[in-house]
């Protein structure tokens, strides 16, 4: 019997190194793309989750595509943040782990830069890259983008509400020879209409996942009507009962995270908080720490937590509805990943009922309450 990811024409060598992963069944997204892009391997408009399997998706195309005896930049993959990146181009050295030797150079904020200057002197034929640093080395002349064929946006949605318009913009100029750019989002607010049409072709393949099944699934949408003063010991009740469960509790301001944070942590509960005002050092502290469970559970606010891919969160909860749609969805699609159950809990004041009819109909989910 054909091997699932040879008949979506993935070569022998790369599949031995996803069968070490235990990437055996492709989903929907590898699915609709990989034949795509091995085929035709133009313009892609892509709707799709964080935890969906997309960096294979795309990554496994790319690595097909590039020339490993060029030693140019032939592929260039763009990301929100700097987890995201390492962890694209961590699986990225982990798909051609049996293939000719393709190398790949993470490039983000955050590291120094004179020894990514110096990787970048060795043959690289795939970048990773968050926008601001890419376009910092660029500036030093540390690489071109001349020779890049493929331009991969991965989380746009997410790049743009991070104010990253100006350097996408800058950067797909400065690629001006690639032959496709692949778009992946999990929502598609105007600003990205407006990218779309700015850099891609007007007749770009679209692959869309169902409205429906923008939200995974496998999440258990619950509320708890709760008065704002009362929301810390309900959820300092609800991580005591917790045993081994982990999660992120979301707010929606820095300020408030902290406050959190310190009363938590005041009730004896191992939790640390992930917000704006942090160092790039600390940062990576709270992460190694919550993903090697030092940590159980981490407060975070919405641009904080852009990127965190922590395996087996059974719950999140939002210490307030955020303001947005689309962050309903990040939000929530941090838990219930490869396959798991996981919890989405809103705490919300009884007034703000609406807020959760709107997320329902909108994102066709059904909120059910919780009782502790």
């Amino acid at each position: 019997m054909l091997h699932p990811f040879k008949e979506l024409g993935v070569p022998e060598d790369m599949i031995r190194g996803l069968e070490e992963l235990a990437i055996v069944q492709p989903t929907e997204v590898q699915v609709k793309v990989i034949p795509y892009l091995l085929t035709n391997g133009g313009d892609l408009i892509a709707q799709a989750q964080t935890g969906t399997g997309k960096t294979a998706a795309f990554g496994l195309p790319l690595l097909t595509k590039v020339n490993p005896k060029h030693r140019e930049i032939q592929g260039l993959v763009l990301a929100p943040t700097r987890e995201l990146a390492k962890q694209i181009g961590k699986q990225l050295f982990r798909f051609t782990k049996y293939t000719e030797k393709i190398f790949t150079e993470v490039l983000t904020g955050g590291d120094d830069m004179d020894r990514q200057i110096d990787a970048l002197r060795r043959p690289t034929q795939i970048v990773v890259a968050t926008p601001g640093r890419l376009l910092d080395l660029i500036e030093k002349d540390a690489l071109t983008l001349e020779f890049v064929r493929y331009v991969v946006l991965d989380e746009a949605d997410e790049m743009l509400s991070m104010g990253f318009k100006k350097e996408l913009t800058a950067i797909l100029k400065l690629a001006a020879m690639r032959r496709s750019t692949w778009l992946f989002s999990a929502t598609f607010p105007d600003a990205i209409q407006q990218l779309i049409k700015g850099c891609m072709s007007a007749n770009a393949h679209s692959i869309q996942v169902d409205q429906a099944h923008v939200v995974n699934p496998d999440i258990d949408h619950r509320f708890a009507l709760c008065k704002r003063e009362d929301k810390t010991a309900f959820i300092a009740s609800f991580l005591k009962r917790q045993k081994e469960g982990r999660g992120l509790i979301f707010c929606r301001t820095k300020a408030g995270a902290n406050t959190l944070c310190q009363e938590l942590i005041a009730m004896g509960m191992a939790v640390d908080v992930l917000q704006g005002d942090l160092m790039q050092k600390e940062r990576d502290k709270v992460m190694r720490a919550f993903k090697k469970q030092r940590v159980q559970f981490v407060v975070a606010t919405d641009v904080a937590a852009r990127g965190i891919d922590v395996e087996g969160l059974s719950f999140v909860i939002h210490h307030q509805l955020p303001d947005q749609l689309e962050y309903y969805t990040h939000r929530s699609g941090r838990t219930a990943r490869a396959g798991k159950k996981g919890m989405s809990l809103a705490l919300i004041h009884p007034k703000e009922r609406w807020q959760l009819t709107q997320i329902e109909r909108q994102l066709n989910v059904t909120f059910r309450e919780f009782r502790g």
